[in-house]
């Protein structure tokens, strides 16, 4: 049976333990142990944060798993052991230690791995294509799926697009920051971080934005490509649509769950 474009968007923000949000999101009185059990039933996804910093327990992964509704999906930021050296050519055993460090016992609940970069990382076509191939596609007999979060202007280049698309490898698109804007759909799913909440917005987003991110994120689903948004190539229509995993980051933080649910609201509307 055909998905709904709607049906294939998850939205959510990153990580879950925050002090701010208790209060605001998090009900007065909720103990910080069940955080991750609230936020995943008032967001459809969390892009896990901390193991951009260090290796989790393979414990952990499987505890995450439990806690979660059995529709949620989780996104995992890799280490930047892996991602802010030099030589990303190098970066093959910390990698194979993230892939093996209890990653799969996310199971189906695992979404995307989010590659983040160094901003000061310069796009090198020999050494990124090396790096490309170290990333496996499968694990545990688990597919999976790779973004890229280039956060440097030397990435904005056709070159880079058809590395990324040749590997099945999305571009993040960073919506709303300082870093560069590449909208271009390179895989079979789109990886978005939004990161332009303010304190001024009660929903972190004004409703003329909120509507138009809910919409572009249906274009995505759909197959196609929001047309206010900048690409480097032809964009590539996906018959069969497109997986879309949408994140509100960083900005004011406080309102990332409520500009979230916003748009989850919006989405479900729309369908």
């Amino acid at each position: 049976m055909t998905r709904s474009p709607a049906s294939r968007i998850r939205i959510g923000i990153g990580g879950w333990s925050y002090a701010p949000w208790r209060g605001p999101f998090y009900p007065e009185g909720l103990v910080q142990r069940r955080e991750l059990a609230h936020a995943s039933r008032h967001v459809t996804s969390i892009e896990i944060n901390s193991t951009f910093y260090g290796a989790q327990r393979a414990e952990s992964f499987a505890r995450w798993h439990d806690e979660t509704p059995d529709d949620f999906v989780f996104s995992v930021k890799a280490p930047r052991f892996a991602t802010h050296r030099k030589a990303l050519a190098d970066a093959d055993a910390s990698i194979a230690r993230f892939i093996d460090g209890g990653l799969t016992r996310l199971g189906a609940k695992l979404g995307p791995i989010n590659w983040q970069f160094d901003p000061g990382k310069q796009f090198d076509p020999d050494d990124f294509v090396r790096f490309l191939e170290l990333l496996p596609a499968h694990a545990d007999g688990l597919r999976l799926r790779h973004a890229l979060e280039v956060r440097h202007d030397s990435f904005r280049t056709p070159e880079f697009v058809a590395l990324a698309r040749a590997h099945g490898a999305a571009i993040v698109v960073s919506g709303d920051s300082r870093y560069p804007l590449i909208a271009d759909a390179t895989a079979p799913f789109v990886y978005v971080r939004i990161m332009g909440t303010t304190d001024a917005q009660p929903l972190g987003y004004a409703p003329a934005a909120l509507d138009r991110w809910a919409a572009r994120a249906l274009d995505w689903a759909a197959g196609g490509a929001p047309d206010d948004l900048p690409t480097l190539d032809t964009p590539h229509a996906a018959k069969g649509g497109r997986d879309v995993f949408l994140y509100v980051i960083s900005g004011h933080k406080v309102r990332n769950p409520a500009a979230a649910m916003a748009l989850i609201e919006r989405v479900r509307t729309a369908a």
